[in-house]
């Protein structure tokens, strides 16, 4: 019989198109943070936003995972299929009065940063033709970030009344994340910088439904020459898994891991023995980087 691991960590990507060098260097930190702490590695398909998923693509994610001798623990999980256990979270929610229906367009709000609290007095009305936004309250998150350092944010003023289901029907986000890490018991979560704004949401929502908080690190981004995040909806090149022995070598240098000159040429399990020995998230960086 599995002995769960103390510590648990995740990958959890979105299947919206083929893995490219962003997607790696978050599954080679998640996966090595989580080796180093002799933990699980989970991997969970985030396709919440089922308007978004790409066909074939999460057995792409996979095939290129498997490719790169990533391995992980138990069965993949998919939101799309927990849409049960994100209702039992949101009626959590309801039954403290935390949740209050919302009919602001996109519109109404355009230059807003933000939300003004509108619509916070409605009742909730019979049709579904409204988003649900979570109250928040006057308070201050903080939490110590593994390598971006104290992190706070004024929940109310710099955050404001946030979605937690939208107006189509389909669970947001930040509520989605929040309830499945719980449940997977996730320890640490070991992801991009672009989330990190994210995470004091995440923090209240879990400290509203009694969840555990998990310990945080956010990876740099791989950015443009213009600074903008490197990603799939910016038409980033896929990664060839002909190369995924430079690419991972790549991957380490980006992440501050300094993977000695004679490591060029080696195997794919060489340079993971390699990894797995000397990975060490004290010197991964904070600064985003620019790919060429």
């Amino acid at each position: 019989m599995h002995i769960p691991s103390t510590y648990i960590g995740r990958f959890a990507p979105s299947p919206t198109g083929p893995v490219h060098f962003g997607t790696l260097l978050a599954a080679v930190g998640s996966y090595l943070q989580a080796k180093a702490n002799s933990g699980d590695w989970l991997l969970r398909m985030e396709d919440v936003d089922t308007t978004r998923r790409v066909e074939g693509a999460d057995t792409d994610i996979l095939k290129t995972l498997e490719a790169f001798g990533f391995e992980w623990q138990g069965d993949v999980l998919y939101q799309s299929q927990r849409t049960e256990l994100y209702q039992q979270a949101l009626d959590s929610l309801l039954s403290q009065k935390l949740v209050f229906p919302c009919t602001c367009s996109r519109k109404q709000l355009a230059g807003l940063a933000v939300y003004p609290g509108t619509c916070r007095q409605r009742s909730m009305p019979e049709q579904n033709e409204h988003a649900l936004r979570l109250c928040t309250e006057a308070v201050t998150i903080r939490f110590n970030d593994i390598i971006m350092g104290e992190q706070q944010q004024a929940l109310a003023s710099e955050c404001g009344d946030f979605i937690i289901k939208r107006r189509d029907g389909l669970f947001a986000y930040q509520l989605a994340v929040v309830v499945d890490d719980a449940l997977q018991g996730v320890t640490e979560i070991v992801r991009g910088a672009d989330l990190l704004d994210s995470t004091a949401r995440q923090i209240y929502l879990q400290q509203k439904l009694g969840y555990p908080t998990p310990q945080y690190a956010h990876l740099p981004l791989a950015v443009d020459a213009h600074g903008n995040k490197i990603s799939k909806s910016e038409g980033a090149s896929r990664v060839d898994i002909k190369d995924r022995e430079k690419l991972l070598i790549r991957a380490l240098d980006f992440l501050g891991q300094q993977p000695p000159s004679e490591l060029a040429g080696s195997s794919l399990e060489d340079i993971w023995l390699w990894s797995l020995t000397h990975w060490d998230i004290g010197r991964v960086p904070q600064k985003s980087k620019m790919i060429v």
